[in-house]
């Protein structure tokens, strides 16, 4: 009799994980351009929302990369600048997101970035390190965190000095927080006053320190094609911020804010008080008007008005802002911060 004819054997088996792995490439790669469409259609959609509300917002080009597992966009020449003159400028910004979580966002400033003040003109901060977060975008507020460490303040030829020449580290944290409020917090450690110049004449060669902490209401009215009326529909709606502590150390003086309540007004000028507690006032207020930060005449009853009220090595007293006046005391020391 014949030997029977063997079965044979399929080999879908040893066939069938990589024809699977294969498919799953093909399928993570068209998710992936995917998600890169959408970070580039949601990129020219920010930037012509922001034109349209009045900013100038360019670059010079950009790029999206970062397959298979992250979103890296590059933007080169990066530049912003609002109506009232503020501006922002880097030569170069990039982001990066993880595909599972395109929501967070890591953007860093390898060669650093400018800001221009309206007044003031351009400042470069270059650092060991300066790089900001965002997350939870479709919160408001979203989460913000910007830090630089090991930064150098330079301003360009012509423009008006900046008060600090380096700080080992600068922090600012934007976070959304419950019952619709926000909160707000700053920090500068480690700073060196630039010499000659107003934090100079007041901490010497010491360190120079600063924090805010602070907490908004209303954030969900805070909404606005652009950065005034946003502040408007806020206000209008009772937002108000709340501040928990506040001050700033500049060796042995030190000015600090236990508490206060501030808004904006319709003139968009800070209104609101806080609560006060100073430590070297008189020398600190004679320092502002000798460099010109407020009247000459207002800094002496400013100076006479703590002097008089300093009990050992403090002085307490209201700084208000109202009716588009900054007063210490009773005493009107400068016009109101300007919001918008």
């Amino acid at each position: 009799m014949p030997d029977p004819i063997p079965a044979r054997k399929s080999r879908l088996g040893l066939y069938l994980p990589f024809i699977l792995l294969l498919v799953g490439i093909v399928a993570w790669t068209c998710v992936w351009f995917w998600m890169r469409i959408q970070v580039q259609d949601r990129l020219a959609a920010a930037q012509a929302g922001l034109r349209a509300a009045g900013y100038d917002i360019d670059w010079d080009s950009h790029s999206i990369g970062g397959y298979p597992f992250r979103l890296d966009v590059t933007l080169v020449a990066p530049r912003l600048r609002d109506p009232s003159g503020w501006a922002l400028a880097a030569s170069r910004l990039e982001g990066e997101a993880y595909v599972l979580t395109p929501g967070h966002w890591i953007v860093a400033a390898p060669q650093g970035l400018e800001f221009t003040r309206p007044r003031g003109g351009p400042v470069s901060m270059k650092g060991q390190l300066i790089r900001a977060s965002l997350s939870n975008l479709d919160k408001r507020p979203p989460n913000v965190s910007f830090e630089a460490v090991k930064v150098a303040f330079t301003p360009a030829p012509g423009a008006q000095p900046f008060g600090l020449s380096t700080a080992d580290r600068v922090e600012f944290h934007l976070r959304a927080g419950p019952d619709d409020q926000g909160g707000v917090f700053a920090k500068v450690d480690g700073g060196k006053a630039r010499p000659l110049g107003l934090l100079a004449r007041i901490a010497g060669d010491k360190p120079v320190a600063m924090v805010w902490n602070s907490t908004l209401s209303r954030m969900s009215a805070f909404t606005g094609p652009t950065w005034p009326r946003a502040v408007r529909a806020w206000t209008d709606a009772g937002g108000q911020m709340s501040v928990r502590n506040a001050g700033v150390t500049a060796g042995e003086a030190i000015l600090g804010a236990q508490g206060g309540m501030l808004t904006v007004g319709s003139d968009g000028r800070l209104r609101g008080s806080l609560d006060l507690s100073l430590r070297q006032a008189p020398r600190a207020i004679s320092a502002l008007g000798e460099t010109g930060a407020i009247a000459p005449e207002a800094a002496a009853a400013a100076a006479a008005l703590t002097a008089a009220r300093q009990q050992g090595d403090l002085a307490r007293a209201a700084l208000t802002f109202e009716a588009g006046q900054t007063t210490l005391g009773p005493v009107a020391i400068a016009p109101a911060p300007r919001v918008y």
